[in-house]
């Protein structure tokens, strides 16, 4: 059974409009996996487990120009932190860091996208 939620404001780009199993909704696909968003597109992925998470695993979001504010990392059905070494590689490259459960991660995505913020994010399967 899906579960949906309203986007409030005009945001451009991709909405997250429900959650479908353990994956997502998005502007009428589902994608049954993980999901890497850009203010422009929306793309399958297979993510690792959060402990084997690198940058490298992030490469064409943080190909972004210009380079994105913040990335929203959903870590699944639970909020849990990524390695200290992925946090600081992102630091390195100063771009900021939101971790939570991969729905609230869709939500925020959708607040701060209305908000017109310039981020990328990147949701694991619940």
């Amino acid at each position: 059974m899906a579960t949906r939620f309203d986007r409030s404001g005009p945001a451009s780009g991709p909405a997250v409009t429900g959650f479908v199993g353990r994956g997502f909704k998005v502007d009428g696909e589902v994608y049954a996996g993980g999901i890497k968003l850009t203010p422009e597109a929306a793309r399958a992925w297979v993510a690792p487990t959060l402990s084997d998470l690198t940058v490298q695993d992030l490469d064409d979001l943080l190909a972004l120009q210009p380079l994105p504010e913040f990335l929203v990392l959903g870590t699944g059905a639970t909020t849990a932190r990524p390695a200290a070494a992925f946090s600081k590689a992102l630091d390195d490259l100063g771009i900021g860091l939101e971790a939570m459960d991969s729905r609230a991660a869709a939500r925020a995505w959708a607040v701060l996208r209305a908000e017109d913020r310039w981020i990328v994010a990147a949701l694991m399967p619940l």
